[in-house]
């Protein structure tokens, strides 16, 4: 029987924090590090906007207690909230944004113990991905979403926005 284990010939992928080029270079080569990627949760029927590192392993405020379904047949009234993958960089001028994707979640807003939802997993893996090699993935939020955004980024974290021109531009309400 093979082991699965140990099976040499399968590519393996992990994930770690930390840098993974201290040490020898022998263990934690060539994984990534999500030490510079925060999730920033929209919720725009409320106009809150708040960072939930649970969202990082799918444990978020408002995943918790959701059962996700890969379809939207259903939640024809369920709520929207977007999660939003930033990546911090630093540049020349200091600190920025030098990356951000958004996903949509839809949550049922009925009064269940598990209640139902939808979210595309490949669509937040492939923008977590794309926000950590510096693209914008903004275009699928609506004006208010964006606003919210725009809005919590500018006065919640004024150091990396003033050097993020891209993001800036990305925001602009010329954007649309």
């Amino acid at each position: 029987m093979k082991d699965l284990f140990n099976d040499k010939s399968k590519n393996q992928f992990n994930i770690l924090s930390g840098d993974s080029t201290d040490g020898d270079g022998s263990f934690g080569v060539g994984t990534i590090s999500l030490d510079h990627i925060t999730p920033v949760i929209i919720d725009p029927q409320n106009e809150d906007v708040f960072i939930d590192m649970g969202a990082m392993h799918a444990k978020s405020k408002v995943e918790k207690r959701v059962r996700f379904n890969p379809s939207k047949e259903g939640l024809d009234d369920a709520n929207l909230y977007w999660i939003v993958w930033v990546a911090a960089g630093h540049g020349e001028e200091g600190p920025y944004f030098n990356g951000a994707a958004a996903c949509e979640i839809l949550v049922s807003n009925e009064e269940r113990r598990i209640r139902p939802g939808y979210k595309s997993m490949p669509e937040h893996v492939n923008n977590l991905d794309k926000a950590m090699k510096g693209k914008f993935v903004l275009d699928n939020l609506d004006a208010k979403s964006k606003g919210l955004l725009k809005a919590f980024l500018e006065s919640n974290h004024e150091n990396l926005w003033k050097h993020s021109k891209e993001l800036q531009g990305e925001l602009s309400v010329d954007a649309e």
